[in-house]
C-alpha cells in the first residue's frame, strides 16, 4: 500500500516538473525554429542570387538566337511591303506612261487642228493681287474697295477672282484704290452657263448673299448643284470661269450659291485677259 502510494507522489512530482518546464521547452522550440527559417530565407537568397548570376548569361545566350530569328522575319516582312508596293507603283507608273503617252498624241493633234484652222492662241492673262480694306454692303449695293496701289495695271472692267471664282468687276479705278462691285450687287449682270448641258442665262444680282439666273430657256433641264461657270458672251467675262452652284429651282426662279464666300473676303485677284478693247465704258 505504501509503496503505491510513493509511487503516486513520484509521478504527481514528475508532471509538475513536466509542466513547468513545457514553457521553457515550447520558448526554445520557437526561438529554435525561427533561427532556423531565418537561416533558411538567407540559404534561399543566397542560393537564388547565385543561380540568377549563373543563368542569367545563359539566358542572355539562348535568346540572341531567338532575336536573330525574329530580326530575320521582320527583316523579310519589311521587304515583302517594299515589293507590294513597288509593284504598286510600276502599275501606277504604267498608267500615268499611257496617260501621257494620249496626252502627248492629243498635243500634237491640237496643234495640227490649230494650224489647219489657222488658230490663234489667246494672251497669257495676268493679274493682280490686292488686299480689301472696306466693304460698301448696304441696301442699295453690295461692292467692296480694294487697295491696288499707283500703278496703271488696274483698269475698269478686269475681272475679280478668289481663289474659288468670280467674285465681281472692277467697277471703278483711283489713284490707290479700287471699287469692285460683286456679283451679288443688283446692278451686277454676269453671263453664264450650266457647265453641263451649256445651258446659258444671265446671273442677276439682287442685294442678297444669292444671286439668280434669269433669262432661262423655259425648256432647260437644271438640277439643284449644277455647276455654273461664265459663258464668254459679250466680252466682259472670259468662257470658264466657276461661279457657283444652283441652290434652288421654283418654276423659272432658280437661285445661285456662289462659291466664293464675298461677305469674308480679304484678297482677290484682278484679273488683265485683255478684253478692255472689246467693250466701251458705257457698255461696262
Amino acid at each position: 500500500m505504501k509503496r503505491r502510494r510513493s509511487l503516486f507522489i513520484h509521478l504527481s512530482y514528475i508532471r509538475i516538473l513536466a509542466k513547468k518546464f513545457a514553457i521553457v521547452i515550447l520558448v526554445i522550440s520557437a526561438f529554435a525554429m525561427m533561427l532556423l527559417n531565418k537561416t533558411e530565407s538567407l540559404i534561399i537568397e543566397k542560393t537564388s542570387s547565385v543561380a540568377t548570376d549563373m543563368i542569367s548569361p545563359m539566358v542572355d545566350f539562348l535568346v540572341v538566337p531567338a532575336r536573330l530569328v525574329a530580326g530575320v522575319y521582320d527583316y523579310f516582312g519589311e521587304i515583302k511591303e517594299v515589293y507590294k508596293d513597288n509593284q504598286n507603283l510600276k502599275e501606277e507608273n504604267k498608267k500615268l506612261l499611257n496617260m501621257y503617252d494620249k496626252m502627248k498624241v492629243l498635243e500634237v493633234e491640237n496643234k495640227l487642228l490649230g494650224s489647219l484652222l489657222n488658230y490663234v492662241a489667246p494672251p497669257e492673262a495676268k493679274f493682280v493681287t490686292a488686299r480689301i480694306i472696306a466693304e460698301e454692303g448696304d441696301a442699295f449695293s453690295h461692292s467692296v474697295i480694294a487697295y491696288t496701289g499707283n500703278g496703271d495695271a488696274v483698269k475698269k472692267g478686269q475681272v475679280v477672282l478668289s481663289d474659288r471664282g468670280v467674285v465681281g468687276r472692277v467697277d471703278k479705278v483711283g489713284n490707290m484704290y479700287s471699287k469692285i462691285l460683286l456679283i451679288t450687287d443688283i446692278n451686277s449682270r454676269v453671263p453664264v452657263m450650266v457647265e453641263k448641258n451649256r445651258v446659258r442665262g444671265i446671273l442677276a444680282g439682287d442685294n442678297t448673299s444669292i444671286p439668280k439666273m434669269i433669262f432661262i430657256p423655259l425648256d432647260a433641264e437644271l438640277n439643284i448643284g449644277d455647276r455654273i461657270v461664265t459663258s464668254g458672251v459679250a466680252g466682259v467675262f472670259p468662257a470658264g470661269l466657276p461661279v457657283g452652284k444652283v441652290a434652288a429651282i421654283d418654276k423659272n426662279n432658280v437661285t445661285i450659291k456662289p462659291y466664293s464666300n464675298l461677305d469674308s473676303l480679304e484678297y482677290v485677284r484682278i484679273v488683265d485677259y485683255g478684253l478692255e478693247g472689246i467693250i466701251n465704258d458705257e457698255q461696262q
